[in-house]
């Protein structure tokens, strides 16, 4: 089964569900793919987020049933996942730009958002450079974590690390990352959602070094296990073309663990990597 087929499967689930409970992993499952990446990689290839993707298809369902019977008002809010009809009734004219109650009237102008469907498409020959690393050890990784919404994430995170450095703390932890390298993930580490899932409008961006010794009273401990990892070079480039080119045809799974942003030293070529955790298929 190609992943085409894999994420397509995603979205039949979706609109098999959209009048009941939509169960976050099992959508992962349908795709064959974890939980911690399907909603990163659904919003960075369609634009709009899982959530919202969801919201958007159910109010359109909803406005198709008010034009086509006379159903209640909190009959559709509770068949389309609302706890009541004045929250469902916020959706609704958020939406279409109108209240529920109008959405019988001929001639009212609505909104429908058609079904997502997946298609590859190709975009030019640019290589994507990488490496697979395989660290047969566990990492053990002190730091600080911060939440950060996933559609401000480009923006939010250069911000912590600039705060990092004008309070002390990027410093420490410069000095701590350079006590006993161990591997080639030495230097300033930003994971990126501390445990192994990821909320689909917010994640826990963790700052921190690889470290084995004592940690700090006022810093939290992550261990990730051995794995194998997908290296890319030029963070923001990576994560741009991470889930529309490279995972679509590189003939690996996408592990349940916390990607890892790498910034080196002065003079280190290149200056910072993503780190990608994978599974051979």
């Amino acid at each position: 089964m190609d992943w085409l087929e894999r994420m397509n499967n995603a979205l039949d689930y979706i609109e098999n569900n959209l009048d009941d409970e939509i169960d976050y992993k099992e959508i992962a499952r349908a795709a064959y793919c974890s939980e911690f990446h399907f909603s990163r990689m659904f919003s960075s290839i369609s634009g709009i987020s899982l959530s919202e993707y969801i919201r958007r298809r159910r109010l359109t369902l909803a406005a198709f049933e008010f034009q086509k019977s006379d159903i209640r008002i909190i009959d559709v809010a509770v068949k389309y996942g609302y706890v009541s009809a004045d929250s469902f009734s916020r959706a609704f004219q958020k939406t279409h730009g109108l209240k529920p109650s109008d959405a019988r009237n001929n001639g009212v102008q609505l909104k429908a958002y058609p079904r997502i469907s997946f298609q590859i498409s190709i975009k030019g020959v640019v290589e994507l450079e990488y490496r697979i690393e395989n660290i047969d050890y566990e990492l053990r990784i002190i730091g600080k974590s911060k939440p950060v919404k996933t559609s401000r994430a480009f923006k939010t995170i250069p911000t912590l690390w600039n705060s990092a450095k004008k309070d002390g703390f990027m410093q420490k932890l410069t000095d701590m990352s350079w006590e006993k390298p161990k591997c080639t993930l030495e230097g300033l580490l930003g994971v990126c959602g501390k445990e192994a899932a990821i909320t689909d409008e917010e994640f826990n961006y963790f700052m921190g070094v690889r470290y084995d010794g004592e940690s700090p009273n006022n810093m939290e401990t992550i261990v990730i296990p051995p794995s194998a990892w997908a290296v890319f070079p030029n963070v923001v480039d990576a994560w741009k073309r991470l889930y529309s080119e490279w995972v679509p045809t590189a003939g690996y799974e996408l592990a349940n663990l916390p990607c890892i942003e790498c910034y080196y030293g002065p003079k280190h070529k290149p200056r910072h990597e993503l780190w990608v955790p994978i599974n051979p298929k």
